[in-house]
């Protein structure tokens, strides 16, 4: 196999949630290796400076922002992005959200918010992307899931269970859309600093913890996880 297979060339990447921390590494990732990239989120402002970042790099871009509680705006990120590039051949899903409290003060409209963005927000993601992929029988789906999809993390109750279930809906897809041409994997990050986390890894006790906890004894940083998802993307992982 020719190693050039890793290449995104001629690929158009969709990655929501892709103007900070992971889902950002990833998007600047994606289009270092070639491909064109779309980077969106709810900001404008954050969008247009991800933006230029893939501008930066040499490849092309759009500025459209999103919201994926809202059916509507990821459709517009489609129409958009197959108006610009002709197709979507990778949707990264990224957006997240978290709240740290113990369970028993956690309010039910903390757990649907999170829920929404975690886990429906994926799958209405999944569904829009999906059918134009099924479509045209090719495409990647990568979703973030979390450490906490297997190991219990405290006081995130809503969190770790989006994060499962968001892998579980991979496993589901996978099975429904390989047999078309369409591939749907999920990364499990560890311990990476970001913005969503940065403030609990340096400033508690529970920080420290899973400093220790960790067998190479640093956090990794973002940058260090797009390789996993230009790796998914790419015809490198075509049996993947």
């Amino acid at each position: 196999m020719s190693y050039s297979r890793l290449e995104l060339n001629s690929k158009t990447a969709v990655v929501i949630g892709g103007t900070s921390g992971i889902g950002l590494a990833i998007a600047r990732g994606m289009a270092e290796a070639g491909a064109d990239v779309v980077p969106t989120s709810r900001r404008f402002e954050q969008v247009d400076a991800a933006a230029n970042e893939i501008e930066m790099i040499g490849k092309r871009t759009l500025r459209v922002s999103s919201d994926v509680s809202d059916r509507q705006s990821l459709e517009n990120v489609l129409a958009e992005s197959v108006k610009a590039f002709g197709k979507v051949d990778i949707l990264v899903n990224s957006a997240g959200r978290t709240k740290r409290a113990p369970t028993l003060d956690f309010s039910e409209d903390d757990w649907n918010g999170i829920l929404d963005t975690n886990l429906t927000g994926t799958l209405r993601a999944a569904q829009i992307f999906g059918r134009h992929m099924l479509e045209r029988e090719s495409g990647s789906i990568i979703n973030i899931a979390s450490l906490s999809t297997y190991v219990a993390l405290y006081e995130v109750a809503a969190y770790s269970a989006s994060k499962a279930a968001v892998a579980s809906l991979t496993k589901s897809l996978a099975l429904e859309w390989s047999p078309r041409g369409v591939r749907v994997n999920a990364i499990a990050p560890g311990v990476f600093r970001t913005p969503l986390n940065e403030k609990l890894l340096d400033e508690t006790a529970r920080g420290r913890e899973f400093l220790v906890r960790t067998p190479m004894k640093r956090f990794g940083t973002v940058d260090e996880l797009a390789g996993a998802a230009i790796f998914l993307a790419s015809d490198a992982a075509s049996f993947v």
